[in-house]
């Protein structure tokens, strides 16, 4: 694992500001939409906003650690079943439940939001449900949301998304819009020397550290995510796409190497990662696009090795 020096790394420090003079004005809504790409900070700084509103009005001393342990008698936080049964799992199993269709929040977890909210506040003057994913939410657990945002109660919700799009517009016209910008790359340095020990990043010599964070897209976690994933990949297979593949035998052997030893998540990086080295040597569109292909073949259960080897032999004979 990748050591931190500071506890409130991700944390994003903009948004929490603006918030911060939510609390102090005492302007609280009842229901938020933290929205922005992964890996940008909006959990901790959701968990940070929760903690501060129930210090203004809690007498208990012990609000942090009981928010940190999921054990505040009013505060419930609700996650896609998937996630629920891999607690242990990094953030990018996402990946993999997502191709499985099994990440889901269903009605049952939304009509345990209402029983919690029936129940009088013990030690707070509201409660407050985080809900995680709610892109996640099925068609049906949406509609029992709104309804549960349209009726009065002692609640404050925060749903916290990646994917704006794909929530109801009548949840969203109900709640307010907090936006979660992605980091510049000179931010992201900025971040990770500050908070992180970098002489223990170890990152292989034969990346270029400007195509990890070109692939993290403006995510501070996604690299540091990027840097595992990397350093988990095999020499014999990052040494070989570290240029597109002019061979159809190394093709046949890369392939297979990649579709056994790489679990889905990590090829899913894999291509990202590729796409930013190859359009940084060659920029050339189609190639990027035919590896972008193959992320939408991997996701549509095709057979990786298959997938793979479709691919790079497209590659071999259309572009180069």
């Amino acid at each position: 694992m990748i050591e931190v020096k500071k506890n409130n790394f991700f944390l994003n420090e903009e948004v929490n500001t603006y918030l911060q003079n939510i609390i102090k004005n005492k302007s609280l809504a009842n229901g938020y939409i933290f929205y922005g790409a992964e890996g940008v900070g909006k959990k901790r700084t959701a968990l940070q906003f929760i903690k501060d509103i129930f210090k203004q009005s809690s007498p208990i001393e012990n609000v942090e650690e009981r928010i940190n342990n999921n054990n505040h008698p009013d505060f419930l936080i609700v996650e896609p079943n998937s996630l629920l049964a891999t607690k242990s799992s990094e953030s990018s199993d996402l990946e993999k439940t997502i191709k499985n269709g099994s990440e889901i929040i269903k009605i049952a977890q939304i009509r345990n939001i209402k029983t919690f909210l029936s129940q009088k506040s013990i030690n707070s003057e509201k409660k407050i449900v985080l809900i995680i994913d709610a892109h996640l939410l099925n068609e049906a657990a949406s509609n029992c949301l709104l309804k549960t945002l349209e009726e009065p109660s002692n609640g404050i919700f925060i749903l916290l998304t990646s994917k704006l799009n794909l929530l109801l517009d009548t949840i969203i016209s109900r709640c307010q819009i907090v936006r979660f910008r992605s980091f510049s790359s000179k931010q992201i340095k900025s971040i990770l020397s500050e908070y992180l020990d970098t002489s223990k990043l170890n990152i292989h010599t034969k990346l270029k550290f400007e195509d990890l964070l070109n692939s993290a897209n403006g995510s501070p976690n996604q690299l540091l995510q990027n840097i595992e994933i990397w350093n988990d990949i095999s020499d014999e297979i990052l040494i070989k796409l570290d240029n597109p593949i002019k061979n159809s035998l190394e093709i046949l052997e890369i392939s297979k190497s990649i579709s056994e030893k790489l679990e889905f998540f990590q090829q899913i990086f894999l291509i990202n990662l590729i796409q930013t080295i190859w359009w940084r040597k060659t920029k050339n569109i189609n190639l990027i696009k035919k590896l972008e292909n193959l992320k939408y073949l991997l996701r549509k259960n095709i057979q990786p090795r298959l997938a793979w080897e479709i691919t790079f032999l497209k590659i071999l004979i259309e572009d180069i």
